[in-house]
């Protein structure tokens, strides 16, 4: 954690600035931030991000280059939410980090990087950017602090998003779909998306099916749609119940950005076929009842029981009972992962203690050209689980940035 930027944050914080903090992210976002701001930005060595950029990359390209695993990734999709014409890569990358000693006995050996999970879908690629701009800006931070990455500036930052996100077409075609999206907490990240590209917030369950047409209704009429963002979480589909007006597996004349069989092909379901020094032991459930013996040892507490595909944390079990595991169905099995548990350093010292950082790094795959590291979300916490909601009772957590001096050092994939 670099300094003197730590000690010097910490000494000129006031509550005033962090109030003015929120109210810049509403008036930015056009929107209610209705998570918790963390007060503080990290501020990263650009070799430590470097180091996660890198190994981020890494670890998509194994997934990637590995033909076992397309096909068992493949045969992974659930057969209702198998959607046509794929993309021969994602567009969008997420891989999540938490920092630990090298050496766990020595408290002083160096930083690096454990996987948390990634996942083959857009993250807050509109929503991040400004939230690190707002700390820079609110609490008068040095102009050379950096959040972007790959030599990125704003312009090339989105430039390279509307490459992935609207293509080649008139953004008044291209849309963002989600479930109730003026009722998600993301929303301020799409407005960011409508303000910078033009592009349109739509309900998914609010399109219209013409053929193999899908439209959005406008104050004048019907919209054809050429392409989509897709921001539809298919676990929230099937918890709510959520009956849309096509069927995924119809072959519609639109293209996807961030093609939906990505979420499925690149999600938990990936951290048993990965060899990599930040990727910890973790095995699926199904293929753990197969194995001798198949009992937990006595320290559960070094385990962590996962379904693959629930977001923002639930149906996380820390430290299962064999009951718990005993209790799924011997066919949902496959679906859950056991992975052995990292205990993440509190490395960002703050009025309140040390705080613990999870660390996300986003990348954007446009067609025909290479995978690109646009910036960091950092998430940070003192509790069993990182999301900004499991935060909300406390101070000096929540939703943060990632700052480096780019003199120091370039990040790049």
């Amino acid at each position: 954690m670099i300094e003197p930027f730590r000690s010097d944050f910490n000494a000129r914080f006031t509550a005033e600035k962090y109030a003015a903090l929120k109210r810049t992210m509403d008036e930015r976002t056009r929107s209610h931030i209705d998570f918790r701001l963390c007060e503080t930005p990290c501020f990263f060595a650009p070799e430590l991000l470097q180091s996660m950029v890198s190994a981020g990359a890494e670890l998509t390209h194994q997934l990637l280059d590995n033909p076992k695993y397309l096909a068992a990734s493949l045969a992974a999709i659930p057969a209702a939410y198998r959607v046509p014409n794929d993309d021969a890569h994602p567009h969008f990358m997420t891989v999540d980090f938490g920092l630990v000693r090298s050496d766990a006995r020595d408290p002083s050996s160096q930083l690096v990087p454990k996987l948390v999970e990634l996942q083959a879908f857009p993250s807050l690629f509109g929503y991040q950017p400004v939230l690190s701009q707002a700390y820079i800006d609110t609490y008068q931070l040095s102009p050379e602090l950096a959040y972007r990455f790959s030599g990125l500036d704003d312009a090339a930052y989105w430039q390279l998003l509307r490459e992935v996100i609207v293509g080649n077409h008139d953004p008044a075609n291209v849309v963002l779909a989600e479930v109730a999206p003026e009722t998600q907490k993301t929303l301020p990240d799409f407005r960011v998306y409508e303000q910078r590209l033009g592009i349109r917030i739509v309900d998914v369950a609010q399109l219209v099916k013409q053929g193999n047409r899908l439209l959005y209704r406008e104050k004048f009429g019907l919209v054809s749609i050429q392409r989509i963002f897709n921001r539809v979480i298919v676990d929230e589909l099937v918890r709510k119940q959520i009956h849309l007006p096509f069927n995924y597996r119809d072959d519609l004349a639109v293209e996807w950005a961030g093609h939906p069989n990505w979420y499925f092909r690149i999600s938990k379901l990936s951290i048993p076929y990965l060899d990599h020094p930040t990727v910890p032991p973790a095995v699926f459930l199904s293929d753990w009842y197969a194995g001798k013996p198949h009992r937990l040892p006595e320290d559960r507490g070094q385990w962590v029981l996962k379904p693959l595909y629930s977001f923002a944390g639930k149906g996380i079990h820390f430290a299962p009972a064999q009951a718990d595991l005993d209790a799924i169905p011997v066919a949902d099995r496959k679906n859950y992962l056991l992975q052995q548990r990292v205990h993440f350093e509190h490395v960002i010292q703050t009025p309140e203690g040390p705080t613990q950082p999870e660390i996300r790094i986003l990348y954007a795959w446009p067609a025909g050209g290479r995978l690109t590291a646009m910036c960091s979300l950092v998430r940070m916490g003192r509790g069993l689980m990182m999301g900004v909601d499991h935060n909300r009772d406390k101070t000096w957590v929540g939703s943060s940035a990632g700052l480096y001096l780019p003199e120091k050092g370039s990040v790049h994939a």
